[in-house]
């Protein structure tokens, strides 16, 4: 596939037009809607025709949880607004670095709904869980104002729908949530452990404690030359 220009690319819509949907420049963070309050961050990498390849999200690398068929939105987040994309997925690589091929199923459109857009890493997490022993302790993938995704390096005898206490300590101030586990899998690449998505609501006082410190980090990630990525 080629790679996308410099400036702003498009594909033609594929559901029953000819209109051309832009797209962000190749590298620009996309998040992918995979499910009711829980997004991922990826990033834009080709675009070849219709069709056009984001990074899989490092949750669904190696194997994948999708399978081609599967459709939901993607969104990027240009000054003020937000662009909503649904999409199509038409073809999972099979090896590394994992790609995934979409088609829009839809034209575009701008919605300013709030969507929770992730960030930070290396923050510390306790859990508190109806489980055996002490809390256990993880390190913060990334969060939002609707879940985190977190790493623990023992396994925990969590499942989907569990009922989770989280505390994650966000620079100098200690962000407490009621989550609800979403996802547990084994961790990537062959590490020890596993990965643990938690969703949950949070009363404004957090909600902003969450934001103000996902800025922070993408503003430090700017700043150190790094473009936030999945």
């Amino acid at each position: 596939m080629s790679n996308v220009a410099a400036g702003p690319a498009s594909v033609s819509g594929s559901a029953g037009g000819s209109a051309a949907v832009e797209l962000p420049e190749q590298g620009t963070p996309v998040f992918l809607v995979l499910g009711e309050g829980v997004n991922f961050r990826s990033r834009l990498e080709t675009v070849d025709g219709d069709a056009f390849t984001v990074a899989a999200p490092l949750e669904t690398s190696g194997p994948a949880v999708l399978e081609p068929g599967q459709e939901f939105e993607i969104f990027w987040a240009p000054p003020r607004t937000r662009v909503m994309l649904p999409c199509r997925l038409i073809a999972v690589s099979d090896e590394a670095p994992y790609r995934w091929t979409l088609v829009p199923t839809a034209p575009a459109r701008h919605d300013n709904r709030r969507q929770y857009v992730r960030g930070g890493a290396g923050a510390l997490v306790r859990l508190d869980a109806d489980m055996a022993g002490q809390p256990a302790e993880g390190v913060l993938l990334d969060i939002s104002e609707s879940g985190l995704r977190c790493w623990v390096d023992q396994p925990l005898s969590l499942a989907a729908g569990d009922r989770v206490k989280a505390t994650v300590w966000l620079g100098t101030d200690e962000a407490r949530m009621n989550g609800i586990v979403h996802t547990v899998r084994e961790a990537p690449h062959g590490d020890p452990g596993q990965h643990l998505i938690l969703t949950f609501g949070t009363p404004e006082e957090v909600a902003r404690m969450i934001r103000q410190y996902v800025l922070a980090w993408e503003i430090g990630e700017r700043r150190r030359g790094r473009r936030p990525g999945p």
